[in-house]
């Protein structure tokens, strides 16, 4: 018998490490390399609660000096922009008072310029007629001509002064980035190619200056999963920007104009996480792996766990999870439950043991889920369970199965 007569009853934990089921040192070391700021590497199967650990982990990091980022023109050098660091929460309020300065800046510009084309006109128009000479009007036409040029040049110089906002982190919780399938320039920064390069027309090049993921998780953690797909140099460069805390945006593009600009060091001061599965182990640069070793904590997290009363619970609470998290689903009788439960079973391959590979469990339920509401069912029941088993196979089970029912139909014939 279940305490339960349908999982709307079951308590839901609000912290995001309690939610993490059938991983019980994995949590404990997630929590000690949070408390400490401590990397991590996250080995098993697909499903097995890697991601949901990684963030978990950013809610447990203590934020201290939450901190946003503007690069500024720099005057000196152009293509070296300043990067400068304020108190989370304050660049939106410092851009807006550099934008109204600008402003400000631009009409009194303009005012003036105008005053003195007026004036030029009045003043060679006047002597023009007084004394009947082009002398005058040609002069004047140059005045006009180097009022444009200073029209030109001086009216999109204050707002080229205007700073950009590089990085904004929330000022009450650690920031979590998933850096998955990033390239080189998203990971590490880039400077956006200007098409526009010359004429008055050009970008000013501190806005052209992108942040990267290790940027944005400065003060958090950065979630990497599948990290071989990174390339030896780009995983040199993080180790870099691990080991430094800070790490210069320069453009990646070969033959963009971005190459030209180069920032002062930009801090990254990020908890790194790393996610993947055994055979990625040879394909992690060996230095970056010695780093996380030394100054962190290796994780495998299982895939199967024993048939216990506890972990058969474990379970039941991840259906409550799910259809909670999920919101278009009924909830699940203790029936449903039972039949979840016989799916991890079997999708343990082994005797005695419970699956731990929940996204696939969690597709199950929400299948059975979708079953049930097209039913009108009021919960979920085993036989929306057993419909989805079968929904829910791979496409290569699926294509196994119709060529097997293909040939019991011919041999019947």
């Amino acid at each position: 018998m279940h305490p339960f007569s349908d999982t709307s009853e079951i308590f839901i934990e609000d912290a995001l490490i309690d939610q993490v089921l059938g991983q019980e040192e994995a949590c404990a070391i997630i929590r000690l390399a949070a408390m400490q700021r401590r990397h991590v590497l996250l080995i098993g199967e697909p499903g097995t609660g890697k991601s949901l650990l990684g963030q978990a982990m950013a809610t447990l990091i203590k934020v201290d000096h939450p901190e946003d980022m503007l690069v500024f023109p720099n005057g000196q050098e152009p293509n070296r922009p300043e990067i400068r660091r304020v108190p989370a929460g304050q660049s939106a309020a410092q851009l807006a008072a550099y934008r109204l300065q600008a402003r400000r800046a631009t009409q009194s510009l303009r005012f003036v310029l105008w005053a003195g084309v007026m004036a030029i006109v009045l003043v060679s128009g006047y002597f023009t007629l007084q004394n009947g000479s082009l002398t005058y009007l040609i002069g004047g036409a140059f005045a006009l001509a180097l009022v444009w040029w200073f029209w030109r040049q001086g009216v999109s110089s204050p707002a080229a002064t205007v700073p950009k906002v590089l990085v904004q982190h929330p000022a009450e919780q650690a920031p979590f980035v998933d850096a998955t399938g990033l390239h080189a320039g998203a990971l590490l920064g880039d400077v956006r190619h200007d098409p526009y390069q010359s004429g008055g027309v050009e970008t000013p090049p501190h806005h052209l200056v992108e942040a990267g993921a290790i940027h944005r998780a400065h003060g958090g953690v950065l979630y990497m999963d599948e990290v071989s797909l990174l390339g030896m140099d780009a995983q040199h460069h993080l180790l870099t920007a691990m080991q430094e805390h800070q790490f210069a945006i320069t453009g990646r593009s070969p033959g963009s104009s971005g190459t030209m600009v180069h920032t002062g060091p930009v801090p990254c001061d990020f908890v790194l996480v790393l996610a993947g599965n055994i055979e990625d182990l040879p394909h992690i640069h060996p230095a970056l792996r010695s780093r996380i070793r030394g100054y962190g904590y290796e994780i495998y997290t299982h895939d199967v766990m024993a048939d216990t009363a506890a972990h058969r619970w474990l379970i039941t609470r991840l259906v409550a999870q799910e259809i909670r998290r999920d919101g278009k689903i009924p909830h699940s009788s203790a029936a449903g439950v039972d039949a979840v439960i016989d799916a991890a079973r079997q999708r343990a391959g082994q005797p005695g043991m419970l699956s731990c590979c929940f996204r696939e469990l969690g597709g199950l339920i929400r299948t059975a889920g979708d079953i049930a509401t097209q039913a009108g069912a009021p919960l979920i029941e085993a036989q929306h369970v057993q419909q989805a088993l079968r929904w829910s196979l791979p496409v290569e089970q699926q294509i196994a199965c119709g060529m097997k029912n293909a040939s019991v139909k011919q041999d019947a014939e």
